[in-house]
């Protein structure tokens, strides 16, 4: 199961939904902005960012830009607080799932979440002027990351 954290007009946000749909894989939707993140969840999104919190603050927020120190001055209490209280220092969207976590939207990563089922299955590919009955004499792509295996047209 996925968590999808989002914000009301976020285009980042939509992709991402609407990428979880057309996949087919199970998630929660998760608005930032209209429910106060539990201080457990605040604390799990940070312990699983690899490079402390700039890999999940936005640097770009005008919330980020008000404050008054840096954010590697505030302790990890403080720092939860202005989480719950201005969620709009947050980067979205964030996808969540047991053994991934991917912050922002992008084409790549965010197909970590495909199910492993599904990535092993093989593609034909019919490329231009190939007749249906030559696509699986044609190029097939074993869709397991860094293996492509490609048969005689």
């Amino acid at each position: 199961m996925v968590i999808l954290y989002t914000s009301p007009g976020c285009a980042s946000c939509r992709k991402a939904k609407q990428w979880l749909k057309d996949n087919h894989i199970d998630f929660v939707e998760k608005n930032i902005f209209s429910s106060v993140l539990k201080e457990s969840e605040i604390k799990y999104l940070l312990s699983r960012c690899e490079n402390g919190t700039e890999d999940i603050i936005s640097v770009r927020s005008k919330v980020f830009h008000s404050l008054e120190k840096g954010i590697d001055d505030f302790s990890t209490k403080e720092l939860i607080a202005l989480i719950q209280k201005n969620p709009s220092i947050l980067k979205r969207p964030i996808l969540l799932s047991e053994n991934s976590m991917v912050i922002g939207y992008d084409d790549n990563e965010i197909t970590t979440f495909t199910p492993n089922a599904v990535r092993s299955q093989t593609t034909h590919v019919r490329t231009p002027g190939m007749k249906k009955d030559e696509i699986n004499k044609g190029l097939t792509l074993d869709s397991q990351p860094g293996s492509i295996h490609l048969s005689s047209i």
